[in-house]
């Protein structure tokens, strides 16, 4: 005779009380943390005499349009076209992105799962570089620069992205965590190469480091307008960032439209992150593997 099994009520750990107290203190948190963005949204629809109110109110009273079709007029009178700025800031960080990440994995990826003669040493040096600032790289990347002949043009910003040593830490430390070696001995076993390993086996493990990756790459080079100012000289091949300081270097009655700005600007990497966050949480809770 068949034997029924019953399921169990399951027993909740907490009270209802605690659930609804916990919601409550995160959701506050949560929106204490959107206040700033909040803030930059309502400031780039307020009025011009809204701006400047005292007390200032945290909403807008009154949405208008006029400081984004005041950012376009000015933006359409620079000799340049505005959509030249535009393309220079998005090659910039489409490439310096890419090619960071990129060559980051590849530098990781012996350093984590190759046992090689100074292989600590070399590790060693890529964490006492994160101690320095780009402030205090900028003199030597400026000389770097000049003796390669890359001043005044694209790769001068982007070729010191690339060899940015966070990418490369992040990248070992988590293949050191997620990549197990069996897995790898395994594929060499059937007859894998190094590199189909690598780009068939190790990158899709590491999914969750390269996505956080693009967002910190990706965000430094986007704002890049203010270390692309030391490299490049000519009009035609700086970026957005800086079009929007010479707009903000106006004077007082320019504040609207660089309200305007700063939402556009800030718009483009949390767009980033937030899909590469939804990514980054999917991944790290399904495709982790040890040993």
């Amino acid at each position: 005779m068949m034997a029924i099994r019953i399921p169990r009520k399951r027993v909740r750990n907490r009270s209802y009380i605690v659930d609804l107290m916990l919601f409550l203190i995160l959701a506050g948190m949560g929106a204490f943390m959107a206040m700033p963005l909040v803030f930059v949204i309502s400031n780039a629809f307020k009025p011009l005499d809204e701006i400047f109110l005292f007390p200032p109110k945290f909403f807008v009273r009154y949405p208008t349009l006029d400081n984004f079709v005041q950012l376009y007029h000015l933006m359409s009178s620079f000799w340049v076209p505005y959509t030249r700025y535009i393309f220079n800031t998005v090659f910039i960080a489409v490439v310096g992105t890419a090619g960071h990440v990129i060559l980051a994995s590849m530098a990781a990826y012996p350093l984590a799962k190759r046992n090689f003669k100074g292989r600590n040493a070399l590790f060693t040096i890529v964490v006492l570089s994160l101690m320095f600032s780009g402030h205090v790289t900028a003199i030597p990347n400026y000389m770097t620069m000049s003796w390669l002949g890359l001043l005044n043009s694209y790769w001068a910003v982007i070729i010191p992205a690339l060899g940015s040593s966070l990418g490369l830490f992040l990248m070992k430390q988590f293949m050191e965590q997620m990549v197990p070696d069996t897995l790898l001995e395994a594929a060499r076993i059937d007859g894998c190469s190094e590199f189909r390993i690598f780009w068939r086996i190790v990158m899709p493990i590491v999914k969750p480091a390269w996505l956080t990756l693009i967002i910190f790459s990706f965000q430094g080079l986007w704002g890049s307008g203010g270390t692309g100012k030391i490299y490049i000289y000519s009009e035609q091949l700086k970026t957005i960032d800086y079009a929007l300081d010479q707009i903000l270097a106006g004077g007082i009655v320019r504040t609207g439209p660089s309200m305007a700005a700063s939402l556009l600007m800030i718009s483009v990497p949390i767009t980033i992150f937030i899909i590469s966050q939804s990514n980054v949480i999917q991944t790290m809770s399904t495709s982790g593997m040890k040993d």
